[in-house]
């Protein structure tokens, strides 16, 4: 297994359970004690998890990994989501993206749609979809201070969004939870989110199914308040349940093997019975 893969899995562990010991890693992954540790070292450096005794256990709601640690994670995933989430842009609109690795994702996608107006405080995004040669095409960078997540915000960030309004908001998170909504470790950046959401006509957020049931620091909005939400397969089928009645619209995008991704919409457990049951 390659180190990617593994260190993946040790993700999906800590999220699922908390915190995770080596000797029980071993014994899933089938490496040396070494190897497990070293992995969770990485991690740890990473900011992804917290390096404990005799293992690794989720790191606390205030942790903020940096941009290019995540960016290493999930891609396939996030590429799908990406391609999904540009797909409901129509040419002309007006588009917001905030900041986050599967945002991105979606900037890269949109390049492909003509005529936007785009307002982002992501550098990434707005380097991504800068192009002289496409006069078509209007990108507003955000003034504001950069954050470890490539985000830049603050009070000038804040100002710049008070008195825009967009079509669609394309807004990464930290994580979701029934309870908490959608959530980051950076205050600030929970306030430049904030502002993002009352620019927006729609608000689409964008998340990986490892960010379900992960609490960060400040809330940015409740559940209710998304109008669309795009994931992946591997949103347990609980999570679709309460995702697709508590927001306006659940998605997923499938990754098939060694193919392009296509989207699938994810169930409504009142549509469908048997879903529930296959689900749950």
């Amino acid at each position: 297994m390659l180190a990617r893969s593994r260190q993946e899995a040790i993700l999906d562990a800590v999220r699922r359970h908390g915190s995770v010991r080596v000797s029980d890693l071993v014994e899933q992954l089938g490496v040396s004690d070494m190897t497990v540790r070293r992995d969770i070292g990485e991690l740890s450096r990473r900011g992804l998890v917290d390096r404990v005794h005799g293992g690794a256990a989720r790191p606390s709601s205030s942790t903020e990994p940096g941009f290019a640690a995540k960016s290493a994670l999930r891609t396939a995933q996030k590429r799908a989501i990406g391609a999904l989430a540009a797909s409901l842009v129509e040419p002309g609109a007006s588009v917001a993206l905030s900041a986050g690795t599967t945002t991105v994702e979606v900037a890269r996608h949109l390049r492909d749609v003509p005529g936007l107006t785009v307002v982002t405080n992501s550098p990434p995004a707005a380097e991504l979809l800068h192009d002289p040669a496409r006069a078509d095409r209007t990108v507003l960078l955000t003034g504001g201070v950069r954050t470890p997540s490539d985000a830049l915000v603050g009070p000038v960030a804040v100002r710049s969004l008070q008195d825009l309004h967009v079509d669609h908001l394309f807004l990464g998170v930290h994580g979701l939870d029934p309870r908490a909504g959608l959530t980051t470790p950076n205050l600030v950046e929970g306030e430049t989110g904030r502002a993002l959401v009352a620019a927006a006509a729609s608000v689409v957020v964008v998340a990986d199914s490892t960010k379900w049931g992960v609490v960060g620091l400040t809330t940015i909005a409740a559940l209710e308040e998304v109008d669309v939400l795009v994931s992946d397969e591997g949103l347990p089928g609980a999570a679709r349940r309460e995702l697709a009645e508590r927001t306006g619209r659940l998605l997923l995008a499938q990754v098939p093997a060694g193919g392009a991704p296509h989207p699938q919409d994810g169930p409504h457990p009142r549509d469908d019975p048997k879903q529930q049951e296959d689900d749950a």
